[in-house]
């Protein structure tokens, strides 16, 4: 079993922001950035007032975290996440943002495992 723990230092926030890649959907918008703790795992989940009173930013907070611990074995070591609720998060049960955090998850994992091959230089040839 993995062990996730909480971000808590803005500098982390701000460097997943500005560093990290990013996910959309009108549901949840994910962070991700590979961190250099091996077999660790972080998470970080911020929610805007625009998104409703206390009681309604609780709730985003709990669907968000119930839908990441259902994941969390699925999940590769050594990332930081920071998920940011919109919305549509207020509304939605966490069996339904699962689907939306694991694809988000997997995309942004794979693409930087990916290595970034370079294109062949085509040669321009002038016809006569």
């Amino acid at each position: 079993m993995q062990k996730t723990t909480i971000l808590t230092l803005n500098k982390d926030y701000k460097r997943l922001y500005y560093r990290g890649k990013s996910a959309v959907d009108p549901a949840l918008v994910t962070y991700a950035l590979k961190n250099r703790l091996p077999g660790q795992n972080r998470m970080g989940i911020t929610v805007t007032k625009k998104i409703g009173k206390a009681v309604c930013r609780n709730r985003c907070k709990r669907v968000i975290r119930a839908a990441y611990r259902a994941l969390e074995p699925q999940l590769p070591d050594g990332w930081d996440f920071i998920f940011v609720a919109r919305g549509k998060t207020a509304v939605i049960k966490s069996t339904d943002l699962m689907p939306v955090m694991q694809k988000q998850i997997e995309s942004l994992t794979q693409q930087a495992q990916i290595p970034s091959s370079k294109k062949p230089k085509a040669s321009k040839e002038k016809e006569k």
